[in-house]
């Protein structure tokens, strides 16, 4: 069946010596792996729109295991994220953590939305620190193992201040941190600002201000969390890993 639908190139592998198969994260149908004929020819119209990040419309003849991209035309080609080094391993690492975390052909409006925002962020700006966090929770939701950053994870005391407890999966209140005597104590600012990461669209969020120390603390937490729960090793996130040890 032919379905038209608008998708975010995720990835890209070589198929015989002129096709690609591409990896796309649709508004309508979620993931979908399709083939793309002849897109690795330079002056084939699937070379442009099959590029990674590239925002485009898409005509895929679906089917229950590899779809077929009949046409393609690019919305937002996102250039800027693949000529920088930086923006195109920032750009790559919530692709892959994108492409880990959902299930084929299962739809997620929001997702795709923020996914898209996120990318288009990260375009534009230098610092994209915040908004991959923010969707770095919305994803941790998806995958069904996102902590607890509205209340405390034991008792359910919405009163700070808390500390984030990697082992009990979200914030413990005052009374409760005795349970994890290796939580990570918040200034009440960063508490709240978690809740809103996790519950706020990117395009909702104005300049996002953040002293440094705070952002290296929230990114030690995000890391940590995601080592005990995602389960999926990231080339990406080694790669940004190494990056920052240059910087």
């Amino acid at each position: 069946m032919l379905e038209k639908m608008q998708g975010i190139v995720m990835k890209t592998q070589d198929y015989g010596e002129t096709h690609k198969i591409v990896t796309i994260f649709s508004d309508r149908n979620g993931k979908i792996s399709a083939i793309a004929r002849g897109a690795k020819k330079p002056k084939s119209r699937m070379a442009a729109v099959t590029q990674p990040f590239i925002h485009g419309d898409f005509h895929i003849y679906l089917n229950s295991g590899l779809s077929t991209i009949q046409q393609g035309d690019v919305i937002n080609s996102l250039r800027r994220i693949r000529e920088d080094i930086i923006k195109t391993a920032y750009g790559s690492y919530i692709v892959e953590l994108t492409d880990k975390l959902t299930d084929s052909h299962l739809p997620n409006h929001y997702l795709f939305d923020q996914l898209y925002q996120t990318l288009n962020w990260i375009a534009e700006y230098e610092d994209a620190d915040i908004p991959i966090m923010m969707y770095e929770l919305k994803l941790f939701n998806t995958g069904g193992f996102a902590p607890i950053v509205d209340k405390c994870v034991n008792c359910g005391n919405g009163s700070g201040p808390f500390a984030f407890s990697i082992g009990e999966g979200g914030l413990l209140c005052t009374a409760c941190q005795h349970l994890d005597h290796n939580a990570v104590p918040l200034p009440n600012n960063l508490a709240r600002l978690l809740h809103i990461f996790s519950e706020v669209a990117l395009e909702r969020i104005g300049n996002i201000s953040v002293k440094p120390e705070n952002k290296k603390l929230l990114r030690s937490i995000m890391d940590a969390y995601y080592d005990q729960y995602g389960g999926y090793y990231l080339k990406s996130k080694r790669f940004l890993q190494q990056l920052d040890k240059l910087k």
